[in-house]
């Protein structure tokens, strides 16, 4: 039997995100009373069409369900089913594939920005060690804007296993270091690509970095030594799409 459990969600963009790709996931929305504004309006609309429950409830029992969080007048709970998950061996069967893969990655803003980022650029699925990176939750998915709806995230038990793997499907895989061969504006992205994003601070690990065929940098003109993790995703996933595209 497949494994399930439910998560609150919450914010305009992941709600209606998730309303819109997978409304059977969708429990029960709730609403912010006296919220008449045209986006509520609308995700009340969508949820009404999908013949999902609705409950108008206090802002104070709005908060209950997701302390500290900005919710903007709306939150959701959904369904989360293991049977539905997007595998790896599923992405690998297609022709042109593009892959993030954040080793070690343990800020859920900084993963919700990369998830925000990877639908952006039409990445097929970001890749992460189950034990060195935290799930789906509220804060990824909000900050993802509902781009944890569309872009398959998943968890792997060896993030270097994993890599060997992708490798074995024809995928040349891309590590970003600060010593790296050359800068990604030299690299010639194929049109199987894996991009490997090291944590803040420490970078790629070691057997990580040994997987990838291939070492770039970001030049940086500068003071400053580095960028933020998904601003770094940003730069590279931009460029290996200008490089596919010519």
């Amino acid at each position: 039997m497949a494994k399930k459990s439910t998560d609150i969600i919450y914010g305009i963009h992941a709600v209606e995100a998730a309303l819109r790709k997978h409304p059977e996931n969708v429990l029960q929305v709730f609403v912010q009373q006296n919220r008449n504004d045209n986006r509520i309006k609308k995700i009340l609309d969508i949820a009404k069409n999908s013949g999902v429950s609705l409950q108008s409830i206090s802002n104070d029992k709005l908060k209950d369900k997701c302390p500290k969080a900005r919710h903007q007048g709306v939150v959701a709970e959904i369904r989360r089913n293991d049977s539905d998950a997007v595998t790896l061996e599923d992405v690998l069967e297609k022709d042109s594939v593009l892959l993030l893969v954040l080793d070690e990655v343990q800020d859920p803003h900084n993963i919700g920005a990369c998830l925000r980022t990877a639908d952006a650029t039409g990445v097929d699925a970001v890749i992460v060690s189950k034990n060195r990176s935290p799930a789906l939750g509220p804060v990824i998915r909000n900050v993802a804007s509902g781009a944890a709806e569309t872009v398959p995230y998943i968890m792997v038990p060896n993030l270097a296993r994993a890599l060997d793997k992708i490798k074995d499907s024809d995928v040349w895989v891309i590590g970003t270091s600060g010593d790296g061969a050359h800068n990604i504006y030299e690299s010639k992205a194929s049109k199987r690509l894996a991009l490997v994003m090291g944590s803040e601070g420490k970078g790629m690990r070691r057997l990580t970095r040994e997987a990838c065929d291939e070492l770039v940098s970001i030049p940086m003109q500068g003071s400053v030594e580095s960028l933020n993790i998904s601003v770094a995703t940003a730069v590279c996933l931009y460029e290996i799409r200008r490089q596919q595209a010519t």
